[in-house]
């Protein structure tokens, strides 16, 4: 496929940051490319090279889990059926409140919001995992929130291909 026809198609699988699609397509690339695990390591290569503020921006291209976005209906048409498969689209008051708050204090203590495979995890181990990571130092954190972001890739990947 062309670049445009590519990017099309694959720019969204890092949230909102369709740079990465571009620069993968012009790597060299080859029939093992053509299948979910062979194109998420091309995209994954773009990623792990980007400056650390690349890497910020596109953490940052994430919404809060259960946060604002998701309760306006303005996620994206992926993070929005990721988030359901977790429950987080059907909270209780209070859940939404803890949400809410863990949100809030993340984002502050790390600059970025927390950012899980949700897919991978039910409400109560999301919950888990916020109240453990919230403590990490901010460069453990960014680590691990690049980590769940290449798993996020990973899992959009493969719903699109073989």
């Amino acid at each position: 496929m062309d670049k445009a026809t590519f990017v099309t198609r694959f720019g969204g699988i890092y949230e909102n940051s369709p740079w990465i699609a571009e620069a993968a397509f012009d790597l060299e690339r080859g029939p093992a490319h053509d299948t979910a695990t062979g194109l998420h390591s091309a995209l994954t290569r773009i990623f792990r090279s980007a400056s650390p503020e690349q890497r910020l921006a596109v953490l940052n291209a994430h919404p809060d889990l259960a946060g604002k976005l998701a309760q306006a209906k303005r996620l994206t048409a992926e993070s929005t059926a990721e988030q359901a498969s977790a429950g987080l689209d059907a909270l209780t008051d209070d859940e939404r409140t803890t949400f809410e708050d863990l949100n809030r204090r993340y984002v502050e203590k790390h600059g970025f919001p927390f950012i899980i495979a949700v897919r991978d995890n039910t409400k109560a181990s999301i919950l888990e995992a916020f109240k453990k990571r919230i403590g990490h130092d901010r460069e453990t954190e960014m680590a691990e929130a690049c980590r769940q972001v290449e798993r996020i890739t990973e899992l959009r990947l493969k719903d699109l291909l073989p």
